[in-house]
């Protein structure tokens, strides 16, 4: 195999697209707190090891199921299952390498707050999520989607190692999204999760019943995207929050109304274009908020 091709499976193997999502909610969640905005280089670090540790979580996730992804149509290509990348216990060692250091180096020269977030993200998704729930319980998604919790509390704690309401609204945001988000693919991909003897909700209740569960915790959701205007977002944060939410809502009845295959991913996507939505407005509103703060600074200055 060419070094590109070797590559582009060390790529898939780490899931760069969950990781790049949750450097993202990182980063926003370092916008969104109010005041000036950390150093740059902190700023760089911090998104740089919640990439390196999802990646890591991801790697993991390939390593750890690599005899169920050979049941399913969606994962029997990954390189673990083809064997395009050795499954070499070395792998082991370097998923923690890729956790450790870029944790060691945030404590130092961010704070241990910090650390410990993006440490916990990559812990929930590839151990508790991954090894401890996901092949004995349907609520494996609820508890393991707190590694998006921690992505966006890493970024918050730069400024505030403390928790503040703002950062727990955000966190929580984050905790609802995840299930409905994976439900709606679980729906879709039924018979992969039978095949692989995986008890997603949808297996274990059926497409109806985790439909309306689906739509129950989007409503969850859509309320809590309010939250954050109680604790200092504007209305930049409100209207890109309540469309994107507002959105899913509606795919969501939809679903409930025809729970099929092309409706669940239908909603797949439309929790991807929420998400999506949340965290632009939480950019735009977080530079509003920071540039108002610096301008601030050179009034008092003057």
């Amino acid at each position: 195999m060419s070094i590109v091709a070797s590559l582009k499976q060390v790529l898939i193997l780490f899931k760069l697209r969950i990781g790049v999502a949750m450097a993202l909610t990182a980063g926003a969640g370092i916008v969104a707190m109010p005041g000036q905005a950390p150093a740059v280089e902190q700023i760089v670090l911090l998104i740089v090891a919640v990439l390196l540790s999802a990646g890591a979580a991801g790697g993991l996730n390939h390593y750890h199921d690599y005899d169920i992804d050979a049941r399913m149509g969606r994962t029997r290509n990954r390189p673990f299952v083809t064997n395009a990348l050795p499954r070499s216990p070395w792998w082991l060692v370097f998923f923690a390498l890729l956790v450790v250091v870029p944790v060691g180096l945030v404590w130092h020269y961010i704070n241990p707050t910090a650390a410990i977030h993006v440490f916990m993200g990559a812990f929930f998704y590839g151990v508790v999520y991954t090894i401890w729930l996901k092949r004995r319980t349907w609520m494996n998604i609820v508890i393991g989607g707190l590694a998006g919790s921690f992505a966006i509390l890493s970024g918050t704690a730069i400024q505030y190692p403390e928790p503040t309401p703002l950062a727990m609204a955000l966190a929580f945001i984050l905790f609802l999204w995840t299930p409905p988000h994976f439900w709606s693919l679980a729906i879709a991909l039924k018979n992969d999760y039978v095949a692989a003897d995986v008890p997603m909700l949808p297996v274990i209740a059926g497409e109806e019943k985790a439909a309306r569960v689906v739509f129950f915790n989007t409503a969850l959701l859509a309320l809590a995207t309010l939250l954050p205007a109680f604790f200092g977002l504007g209305w930049v944060y409100l209207v890109g929050a309540l469309t994107g939410s507002g959105y899913f809502l509606a795919k969501s009845l939809l679903l409930v109304r025809n729970p099929t295959t092309d409706q669940a991913m239908v909603n797949f996507r439309a929790s991807l274009i929420q998400l999506v939505l949340f965290l632009t407005a939480l950019y735009v509103e977080g530079s509003f908020m920071q540039m108002s703060a610096a301008n601030s600074t050179v009034v008092a200055l003057l």
